[in-house]
């Protein structure tokens, strides 16, 4: 997980302070790489909905939007990005009211290279978990939908209709499904069809082709035969017998 560049916004209304946090960032050797900065609240929320960073360090008061209103806009809307105050002594009940936003670290100016160290190592630590978790959900959601087409390939099922049943567009599933089963949802059904197609074929001789057809999900019977004969090199007439 080192390679992995965190991204990272800066707010700090005094430009000295401001590029001395960027510098000691740079020096720290945490994998995070600042990819914007700002000198008030207002600005730096503008940059968090435009960059979605993983990482905000954010001084309290600051002018036209302070720390704890960005804090809060940030929490509400963006709750993936981890916060670090870097404030000064006297703000530190502030930064205490913070701590219902879910910041966990808060860094005393002038912040000393160390203590940035161990906060932006913590941070990291954080950060590398929640990918696995992520990974590991989407995971559990893509054997949801295969269970789902399991139990319901005999219906009419379109991807749009699908990708509509648990909550994502056709694309994203699309994607994560290829990725995590190894080939496209339409390829699985397809399958789950064509196995149960061929077990009627063979276990019941007296069934119709036509209705055969019907049962594992292909109402056109000529549609069917098309998609049985590529699947299998046979139509279902032929390997029926």
């Amino acid at each position: 997980m080192r390679d992995i560049k965190y991204s990272t916004v800066i707010a700090e209304d005094e430009d000295l302070i401001r590029s001395g946090l960027i510098r000691k960032i740079e020096q720290s050797g945490q994998s995070f790489s600042v990819i914007g900065e700002a000198t008030h609240g207002e600005e730096a929320l503008e940059l968090v909905r435009r960059m979605q960073p993983q990482l905000l360090i954010t001084d309290i008061r600051m002018p036209v939007m302070d720390g704890l209103k960005l804090i809060e806009e940030v929490h509400k809307y963006y709750p993936r990005t981890a916060v670090i105050i870097a404030s000064g002594y006297a703000d530190f009940e502030y930064a205490r009211q913070a701590m219902k936003f879910n910041v966990k670290h808060y860094l005393l100016k002038p912040v000393k290279q160390q203590d940035l160290a161990d906060v932006l190592d913590d941070v990291r630590a954080q950060l590398s978990k929640e990918p696995i978790v992520e990974a590991n959900d989407i995971e559990k959601t893509v054997q949801r939908v295969q269970q789902y087409l399991r139990e319901n390939f005999h219906e009419e099922i379109s991807l749009e209709q699908l990708a509509k049943q648990f909550n994502f567009s056709s694309a994203y599933l699309s994607k994560i499904f290829l990725k995590h089963a190894g080939e496209a949802p339409s390829k699985y059904i397809a399958t789950l069809r064509i196995n149960e197609a061929k077990r009627l074929l063979k276990q019941r001789k007296d069934l119709p082709v036509k209705t055969v057809g019907e049962q594992v999900g292909y109402a056109d019977p000529f549609y069917f035969s098309r998609i049985f004969k590529q699947a299998t090199g046979m139509t279902p007439r032929e390997y029926q017998k």
